[in-house]
């Protein structure tokens, strides 16, 4: 009986962190755009969200906020709307929804929200908006798709790994409870 304690403490912390790493790589399949973006007081900056094309007739939205679950709606399709500094573009044939703000101040400095709207539980990805004082000149954040693909192999190489920690916890625990015949 202890060892089906054991087995059961074995087993239930990889298998969370694979349905963690499986959730995970999933959604970053699903949406992506950049962590961080940075521009400068009074300037403007444009940031994309990319989506899965299963999703180009959901409605997606631009939310504030350090938490998503409290965050405020700046801009959300269908439509391409604005509001007074704030205006988003959907491009459901490229897949890419596109938000740009517009004379940025010092409080536009926070955690914004790529979000699709879904039946289910919404998907969404956190981008840090920096706003420094320094005149330079803006620029505009678009996610690179190499580091986009670099950080999908790195998930599915640590899902892989996972799955052979998993696999490997099984075959200790068949082990013990196996009787070996001589």
């Amino acid at each position: 009986m202890r060892t089906s304690g054991i087995f059961v403490c074995l087993f239930n912390g990889p298998a969370f962190c694979l349905l963690w790493l499986i959730q995970h790589a999933v959604e970053s399949l699903v949406l992506s755009a950049p962590e961080v973006v940075k521009a400068t007081s009074r300037s403007s900056v444009t940031v994309s969200c990319q989506y899965d094309l299963k999703f180009k007739e959901n409605t997606k939205y631009w939310c504030k906020g350090k938490i998503y679950e409290f965050c405020n709606i700046v801009v959300k399709t269908p439509k391409n709307r604005s509001n007074d500094r704030s205006f988003i573009v959907d491009d459901k044939e490229a897949g890419v929804f596109t938000v740009t703000m517009k004379s940025l101040r010092q409080s536009d400095e926070d955690q914004y929200w790529c979000v699709i709207a879904t039946s289910g539980r919404n998907i969404f990805t956190g981008v840090k908006l920096f706003i420094s004082q320094a005149v330079t000149t803006p620029t505009n954040s678009t996610p690179i798709q190499d580091e986009i693909s670099s950080w999908v192999t790195l998930r599915w190489i640590l899902f892989i790994l996972m799955l052979c920690c998993l696999a490997s916890t099984h075959v200790a625990v068949w082990r013990i409870k196996t009787p070996m015949i001589i």
